[in-house]
C-alpha cells in the first residue's frame, strides 16, 4: 500500500473532490485518480463515490485509519528533528471558547519563550466537535470539559472552575444579591431561587448541562430555560446582550465587560473540570509534548489565573 494513496483519500475527505484534493497536494487530478484506483484495487472495495466525490462508508473507515497513520508519520519527523536540534513543528490545538479567551495568549507567550520554533494552530469549538477531531487525528490536543464521551481519547484534568450566574450589575438579580462584605461582592443565589429564573442554559446532553442537572435534581428543582445552546461562548454573548441571566463558568466574563456584569455565586454549585485530551492510540509528537508540558506548567505556577479557577496537580505524562 502506497502512503500517497492514503494521503489522496484523506485530501478528498478534507476538500470534497478529486480536483480540490489535487490542488491541496500540489499535483494533478489524474494522479489523485490513479492513487485512489490503486487503493481500491488493493482493498477490493470502492473508496469514493464518483457521482458526488464523497467517500463511501468503506472509504470513511479507511480514511480514519489513514489520518492516524499520517499523524504518526508527521510526529516521527518532528521527533527526529527535536533530537537533533530545537523542537520544531506545528501543534493543532482545540479549545473551548471561554477557556481559550484567556489561556491562548498565555500559552502563546510561554511557548514563544521556551520553544520559539513551535507554532500553534488553534481551533475554537465545543466538546462534541473537539472530541471527534482529536479521535480522528485532526487535532493533536484539545482543552475541553472532562469527562469526555469518546473511548478513543485519553484525558487528564488541568483545573476546576466555579459555576456562577452572570447577570447585569444594574439588574434586579444582581442588586438583590449585592453585598460588599461578601468575598466576590455578592451573596449566593439559593437553589430554590433558580426555579423562579428564566435562565440561559447549556444544551441538554452537553457535559456542562449534565453537571448542572445533576446538581439541581436532588433538590427537586425544575429549571426554566429561556434558551438552550451548545456553545458556552455563544450563551455568554446572549447574556451580555441582555437576553437573561446565564449559568456559566466564572471565566466567561471577559475583562472589558467585568464592570457591567456580576459573577454571582450559586449556592452549593459544583465546579466544572477542564482538562487535556489526546488520542488514545499513538504517541504524541515532540511539539505536542512540549505544548502539553507548557500547559501544565502555566496552570500550576501562574499567579494570574482568572477568578474562580483552581489548578489541579497533574501527575500524568505523555
Amino acid at each position: 500500500m502506497d502512503l500517497r494513496q492514503l494521503q489522496a483519500l484523506q485530501a478528498i475527505a478534507d476538500h470534497g473532490s478529486f480536483s480540490t484534493a489535487a490542488v491541496a497536494l500540489g499535483t494533478v487530478q489524474s494522479n489523485i485518480s490513479t492513487r485512489i484506483k490503486g487503493l481500491e484495487v488493493e482493498l477490493d472495495a470502492t473508496m469514493v463515490d464518483r457521482s458526488n466525490g464523497q467517500l463511501t462508508p468503506i472509504g470513511e473507515v479507511v480514511v480514519r485509519r489513514a489520518r492516524r497513520i499520517n499523524a504518526e508519520l508527521n510526529a516521527m519527523v518532528d521527533d527526529v528533528i527535536a533530537l537533533s536540534s530545537t523542537v520544531t513543528g506545528v501543534v493543532r490545538v482545540g479549545m473551548i471558547g471561554t477557556t481559550g479567551r484567556w489561556l491562548v495568549p498565555t500559552l502563546f507567550a510561554t511557548l514563544h519563550d521556551s520553544h520559539p520554533e513551535v507554532h500553534l494552530h488553534v481551533l475554537e469549538g465545543t466538546n462534541s466537535t473537539l472530541e471527534l477531531q482529536v479521535a480522528a487525528g485532526q487535532l493533536d490536543v484539545a482543552i475541553l470539559n472532562v469527562p469526555v464521551q469518546s473511548s478513543d481519547i485519553d484525558t487528564f484534568p488541568l483545573f476546576t472552575e466555579a459555576l456562577v450566574i452572570v447577570a447585569p450589575v444594574d439588574g434586579a438579580l444582581a442588586l438583590a444579591h449585592r453585598d460588599p462584605s461578601a468575598p466576590n461582592g455578592y451573596q449566593p443565589v439559593a437553589l430554590v431561587e433558580l426555579a423562579t429564573l428564566d435562565l440561559l442554559l447549556p444544551l441538554q446532553g452537553t457535559t456542562l448541562r449534565d453537571q448542572i442537572d445533576a446538581f439541581v435534581k436532588p433538590a427537586g428543582i425544575a429549571l426554566s430555560p429561556a434558551i438552550e445552546l451548545e456553545g458556552i461562548r455563544m450563551l455568554a454573548s446572549l447574556a451580555f446582550d441582555g437576553y437573561g441571566p446565564a449559568i456559566l463558568p466564572a471565566s466567561a466574563i471577559p475583562i472589558h465587560l467585568k464592570s457591567g456584569f456580576a459573577s454571582i455565586p450559586l449556592e452549593g454549585a459544583p465546579s466544572r473540570t477542564v482538562g487535556v485530551a489526546i488520542k488514545r492510540r499513538g504517541f504524541p509528537s515532540a511539539p505536542t509534548r512540549v505544548t502539553v508540558d507548557a500547559l501544565k506548567e502555566l496552570i500550576s505556577s501562574s499567579d494570574a489565573l482568572p477568578h474562580g479557577i483552581s489548578p489541579i496537580t497533574v501527575t500524568a505524562s505523555l
